[in-house]
């Protein structure tokens, strides 16, 4: 997949007005409370909250992460 992020990264993180967005791949094969509770973790320790979800025929999902712009002192999302 040449220009897309690779299974289990973050893409780069944006900020658009006062919203920063971080593409998050989840691979094929993770199960529905492992990534629930990974997305969980995020929202914990870095300020993300749940922006998109989309869920693929092969079972991958492309999730975007949005916070505040003020809180670019926090983490960036950890896979």
């Amino acid at each position: 997949m040449t220009g897309s992020p690779t299974a289990g990264t973050i893409g780069r993180v944006s900020t658009t007005g006062e919203w920063q967005y971080a593409p998050l791949r989840i691979p094929t094969g993770t199960s529905r409370s492992a990534a629930a509770q990974m997305m969980s973790l995020q929202a914990e320790r870095g300020g993300w909250e749940l922006a998109r979800l989309q869920v693929h025929a092969d079972g991958s999902r492309r999730v975007i992460m949005r916070r505040r712009a003020r809180l670019d002192y926090l983490p960036l999302p950890a896979v």
